[in-house]
C-alpha cells in the first residue's frame, strides 16, 4: 500500500507562484543552465586585495548558459579546495563574496538568482565554522531536542553568512565498520538514525514540508539515497545487493522520516541497487520518493555521480544524462554531463517534459527560500549587511550546544572501580591523548589560528589537576610503532602518576599535500589516517602499534583507563584483557577533551553504544537487528559480537520495563494511536544521571524471520537519585513495518524490553498490533 507524506498527489512539476511563468518563460539554454551546479565555488570567485572577485570561470558559465542553478562550495575550506586562514574568504566577510557572484548572475544572465550551496557533515564546513561532534557522537547521546537545537544553530551560522542550502549527512545507515564513513552514520539502527535526521531537518529548516523556509533558516539536501552503508565489503560507492524488504526496513526508513519533515532535497548514493545505479533509478527516485510518498523536492546528484553513469550507459555523456534527468535528478554536481542535455533532448534521449520538471522543482526551492521576486521582501542581490566580528554570537552560541554534546557522546564501556576519578595525578599517554585533529572527524574546516574552547584529553587534564600533574608521552602513532624509546617514555610517564589514561583510536585528519579524488575523498595512502571517505579498512581491530601502548602503561603496575576516540565501531576484544577501564568516544568535537574529563571525574552524563563492537576482526557486519538465524557463530569464532549497541548504562542505573501487555488495532494504529509503555530507571548512586532511555522489541510477523531486537523508542532522560519513570509513545513508526520504506500497520505481536541485552528477559512486556 503506497503511503503519502500529504493529501496532495504530486505534481510532475511543481506548481508554485511564479514558477510555471518562468519555466515557460526560459529558453532551452536558460533552463539546462538551472540544472547545473558544474562549478565550485572556490574556483567562482576569489578573495584579492580585500575585495571578492569573480573569475573568468563563473563569467564563461553565465555566458554560456545564461544563468545557474546552484553554485557549490564558495566558502569551503579543506585540504581539497586548498582553502586555509589567509587565503580564503574571511568569515565576517562572506555575505560580501556570495553578493558578487549573484550581483554577476543576476546581471548578466537570466536575472534568476542563484542557489548558494554549502557542506555541513558537522556543522558548516567553511573557514570559522563551527565544528561540532559527528553524527555517531550524536547517535551515542540519543538527544532529539539536542539535535534539533544543533541544526537550527548551525542553519543560523551559515544563513547570516549568506548560504542558502546545506548538505547534510544523516541517511546512511552504519552496516559494516570497515567502511570509512561510519562517523557520518547516526546508529545501525533505522530507528535511531530517523529519529536524529528528523530532528536534524526541522531544526535546519523550520519549515514543514512546502512551507517557506525564513531567513533564520536553511534548505537542507539530505544525503544519501540509498544503501551506501551496506556497500559490499565495506568498501565505498560498491554494489549495495538488498533485496526490497531489507532496503524498506533499514535504509528507506530515515529518507521517510526527513521527507515526511518536509526536507527540500535529497542526494542521491554513489552505489548502485541490486545493478542499478541510485543516480539512474527511476524506480528509487520518482517511483518512490514521489509517487509513493508524495514527497516534492528536489533530487541532487553525488559529485561527479551522473557521469559514472556512463559505466552503465555505454561511455557516452549524453546518455547518461538522459538516464539522470528521466530517473528524477534535478540537479547535477560537478558533473559534465547535464551540460550536454541540448544534444540528448535534441537525439530524443529523454523528453523535455523532463528537464521542465528539473527546472521547476529547482525554482520551486528557490520560492520556498524568498529569492524569487521583490514582493517577497528580499532582494537577493542586495548589499550585504555590516560584518560582525568573528566569531559571531551566533556561533558561540553554537559552540556552547557543541560542548553539551560532547559530553553526551562519551560511553564508559566498563568502569572497573575506577570512575568517578578522585586521584590528584593522571598520566594522559598515547596517540590521541594530545591531538586536537584527532578529535574533529572527516570534512572539518582548517581550524582557526586561536580556536577558544578546544580541548585535548591532556589539555583538559591539566586544566583540571595542573601541568605538573599530567604527565605526559605519545608512545605510538596510530598505525606505526615509534621505538622502544617512545614506548619507555610511556611507563616512565605511567609511574609518576595514581592512574593512567591512555587515548587511543583513529583520525580523519587530511593533509594539505594528501592526494585526492574528483569528488574530495582521499585518494592513495594518508600517513595515519584511517577513517573518513576514502578510508576503508580490511580490519577494524585496534593496531598492535596502540595495543603496546596499552601495555608499557601496564609495566607501571598503575590502574589503566583506556579512551578509544574513533569514528567506527572496532574490536576491542584485546584492549578489554590490557585495560582496567575503557571509554569509547566517537569524534566528539574541539570540546571533547574537557567532555571526556569530565566523564573520568564523575559529570555523571553518559551516552550509549550507537553500534555494535565486533567481537573479532573477519566476522562483521555483527548488527544488533540482524536477523535470527540457527548458526552458532565461526568454527574458529564462536562469539562474533562484542558489546552491544545501547551498550554503556552505569552500573548503578537499571532499566525495566513496567509490566505491560497492551493491544492496538491495525486502524487504530493507522490513524495515529499510539501505545504506552512506562520505564522504570533505577538510579542507586547520590547524584542525578543523565542517560538515554531505550526501548528495544522483537517483532513477531506471521511468516517472517524476526530480527533479534530492534530499537523501538529511545529519549533522553534525567534521572535522579532513587529512580524516576520514563514513559515512551508507541505509534505507527514503532510498531508497523516497514517492508515498503515506509511504515504500514499489520497484525503482530512485538516483545518489549529496556535492558541492554540482545534477547528479551523471561516474561518480557509485549504490544499486539490485532486486526
Amino acid at each position: 500500500m503506497a503511503r503519502t507524506l500529504s493529501h496532495t498527489p504530486p505534481p510532475s512539476a511543481p506548481q508554485h507562484g511564479l514558477v510555471p511563468d518562468l519555466v515557460a518563460s526560459l529558453p532551452l539554454a536558460g533552463k539546462v543552465g538551472q540544472v547545473n551546479q558544474r562549478l565550485k565555488g572556490w574556483e567562482a570567485v576569489r578573495w584579492v586585495d580585500e575585495a571578492p572577485q569573480v573569475t573568468d570561470v563563473l563569467r564563461a558559465e553565465v555566458d554560456r548558459f545564461g544563468g545557474i542553478g546552484a553554485l557549490y562550495g564558495v566558502l569551503r575550506a579543506d585540504p581539497w579546495s586548498a582553502v586555509r586562514w589567509g587565503a580564503g574568504i574571511p568569515p565576517e566577510r562572506s555575505a560580501e563574496a556570495y553578493a558578487a557572484v549573484q550581483d554577476h548572475v543576476t546581471r548578466y544572465g537570466d536575472g534568476l538568482p542563484v542557489l548558494f550551496v554549502e557542506e555541513a557533515p558537522h556543522g558548516l564546513m567553511a573557514l570559522g565554522g563551527t565544528t561540532l561532534p559527528v553524527n555517531l557522537a550524536l547517535g551515542a547521546g540519543m538527544d532529539a531536542g539536542l539535535t534539533r537545537e544543533l541544526g537550527e544553530a548551525v542553519a543560523a551560522e551559515a544563513r547570516e553568512r549568506g548560504t542558502h542550502l546545506l548538505l547534510v549527512s544523516g541517511l546512511d545507515v552504519l552496516r559494516d565498520p570497515r567502511w570509512g564513513r561510519a562517523e557520518e552514520c547516526f546508529s545501525e539502527d533505522p530507528a535511531l538514525a530517523a529519529m536524529l535526521v528528523e530532528a536534524t531537518v526541522q531544526g535546519m529548516q523550520g519549515a514543514g514540508a512546502g512551507e517557506r523556509i525564513d531567513a533564520q533558516h536553511v534548505a537542507v539536501v539530505a544525503k544519501h539515497l540509498a544503501g551506501q552503508g551496506a556497500g559490499i565489503g565495506g568498501r565505498n560507492g560498491s554494489g549495495a545487493p538488498l533485496g526490497p524488504r531489507e532496503l524498506g526496513e533499514i535504509h528507506l526508513r530515515p529518507a521517510f522520516a526527513a521527507a515526511r519533515a518536509g526536507v527540500a532535497g535529497f542526494m542521491s548514493a554513489y552505489n548502485d541497487l541490486d545493478g542499478v545505479p541510485c543516480t539512474g533509478s527511476r524506480e528509487l527516485l520518482t517511483g518512490t520518493l514521489r509517487e509513493a510518498w508524495g514527497w516534492e523536492g528536489i533530487v541532487m546528484s553525488d559529485g561527479g555521480a551522473i557521469d559514472r553513469l556512463t559505466l552503465a550507459t555505454g561511455g557516452r555523456l549524453e546518455d547518461a544524462a538522459a538516464l539522470a534527468l528521466h530517473a528524477g535528478v534535478d540537479l547535477s554536481l560537478w558533473d559534465q554531463s547535464y551540460t550536454r542535455l541540448e544534444q540528448a533532448l535534441e537525439e530524443g534521449l529523454v523528453e523535455k517534459a523532463a528537464l521542465d520538471s528539473a527546472v521547476g522543482r529547482v525554482l520551486a526551492l528557490k520560492e520556498r527560500l524568498g529569492l524569487l521576486g521583490a514582493a517577497d521582501g528580499e532582494d537577493p542581490g542586495a548589499t550585504p549587511p555590516e560584518p560582525e566580528p568573528w566569531p559571531s554570537t551566533r556561533a558561540r552560541a553554537t559552540a556552547v550546544l557543541a560542548e553539551r554534546a560532547a559530553a553526551q557522546s562519551v560511553v564508559v564501556l566498563e568502569d572497573g572501580g575506577l570512575l568517578p576519578l578522585t586521584v590528584a595525578t593522571v598520566a594522559a599517554v598515547g596517540p590521541n591523548a594530545d591531538d586536537l585533529d584527532a578529535q574533529l572527524g572527516d570534512y572539518t574546516p582548517p581550524r582557526p589560528p586561536q580556536e577558544p574552547g578546544a580541548w585535548t584529553v591532556r589539555a583538559a587534564l591539566a586544566e583540571r589537576l595542573g601541568e605538573e600533574a599530567v604527565p605526559h608521552a605519545r608512545g605510538s602513532d596510530l598505525r606505526t610503532p615509534l621505538g622502544p624509546e617512545a614506548l619507555a617514555a610511556v611507563t616512565a610517564a605511567a609511574q609518576r602518576a595514581e592512574v593512567t589514561v591512555v587515548v587511543l583510536g583513529g583520525t580523519s585528519r587530511r593533509s594539505y599535500e594528501d592526494e585526492f579524488a574528483d569528488n574530495g575523498a582521499a585518494d592513495g595512502p594518508a600517513s595515519d589516517t584511517t577513517n573518513g571517505e576514502g578510508v576503508d579498512l580490511a580490519a577494524v581491530a585496534l593496531p598492535a602499534a596502540q595495543l603496546d601502548v596499552v601495555r608499557a602503561a601496564r609495566d607501571a603496575g598503575r590502574p589503566v583507563i583506556a579512551v578509544v576516540v574513533d569514528g567506527r565501531p572496532r574490536v576491542l576484544a584485546e584492549l578489554d584483557e590490557l585495560a582496567d577501564a575503557v571509554l569509547l568516544v566517537p569524534f566528539p568535537g574541539p570540546s571533547g577533551g574537557r567532555a571526556v574529563v569530565e566523564a573520568l571525574f564523575g559529570a555523571g552524563v553518559h551516552g550509549l553504544l550507537p553500534a555494535t563492537l565486533p567481537a573479532a576482526d573477519r566476522v562483521q557486519p555483527v548488527s544488533h537487528d540482524q536477523r535470527l538465524e540457527t548458526a552458532r557463530g565461526y568454527i574458529d569464532q564462536r562469539e562474533v559480537r562484542g558489546a552491544l549497541l545501547g551498550a554503556g548504562l552505569p552500573a548503578r542505573v537499571r532499566a525495566t520495563v513496567l509490566e505491560a501487555e497492551v493491544d492496538v488495532r491495525v486502524a487504530d494504529l493507522e490513524d495515529g494511536t499510539s501505545a504506552t509503555v512506562t520505564v522504570r530507571v533505577e538510579n542507586d548512586g547520590t547524584g542525578t544521571v543523565s542517560v538515554p532511555v531505550v526501548l528495544y522489541g522483537r517483532r513477531h510477523e506471521p511468516g517472517l524471520l524476526p530480527r533479534a531486537r530492534t530499537v523501538l523508542a529511545a529519549r533522553r532522560a534525567e534521572v535522579p537519585p532513587g529512580g524516576a519513570e520514563v514513559e515512551l509513545m508507541l505509534g505507527l513508526d514503532a510498531l508497523g513495518s516497514w517492508a515498503s520504506g515506509a511504515p504500514r500497520a499489520v497484525p503482530a505481536r512485538i516483545q518489549v524490553w529496556a535492558e541492554p541485552v540482545l534477547d528479551p528477559p523471561e516474561g518480557a512486556a509485549s504490544v499486539r498490533v490485532t486486526v
